[in-house]
């Protein structure tokens, strides 16, 4: 199974999007406090759907409680700053699959502890300040599914 972690969410549309991504493909997604919204606000709740009651959502205090509990796969980070593209990860399961905020990134340090073939980039144009946070988990994880032979199919 493959983790996507959310460092410090901010926007609950996407959060809610990305819910119903992690339960229709099998994956626990990851929240990392503090979040910039409730867990129980509408927009979560609509763009989650009947899906949000799926017991894939983990919940930590900060960053380094994740890393407490964290599963025994790599981090692959997404930036902006990275210079890896995505499509040259080789992902296995239990890897985990690091986005920031979406109006700030993922914070220099993180991103620094990595190695930098594990700082992954979505290509798009140079003057482009970032893709939808939504859009780029889903992009990056139907990769990794996709090198997985979509692994959590019946």
């Amino acid at each position: 199974m493959l983790h996507i972690v959310l460092y410090q969410p901010e926007i609950p549309p996407n959060t809610g999007n990305i819910i119903r991504l992690a339960a229709n493909t099998e994956s626990t997604l990851h929240l990392i406090k503090p979040l910039g919204f409730s867990l129980d606000e509408k927009q979560v709740r609509r763009a989650g759907l009947d899906y949000f009651e799926v017991n894939r959502v983990k919940i930590h205090d900060s960053w380094e409680a994740f890393l407490q509990v964290a599963p025994k796969g790599r981090i692959f980070a997404l930036s902006t700053k990275g210079t890896t593209p995505y499509t040259s990860a080789k992902f296995a399961r239990d890897d985990m699959i690091l986005f920031g905020p979406e109006t700030r990134g993922l914070p220099q340090d993180i991103r620094e502890s990595l190695p930098t073939e594990q700082v992954l980039r979505v290509p798009m144009r140079r003057d482009s300040r970032s893709l939808n946070l939504s859009n780029t988990v889903a992009i990056v994880l139907y990769e990794a599914l996709r090198q997985l032979d979509f692994a959590f199919e019946e």
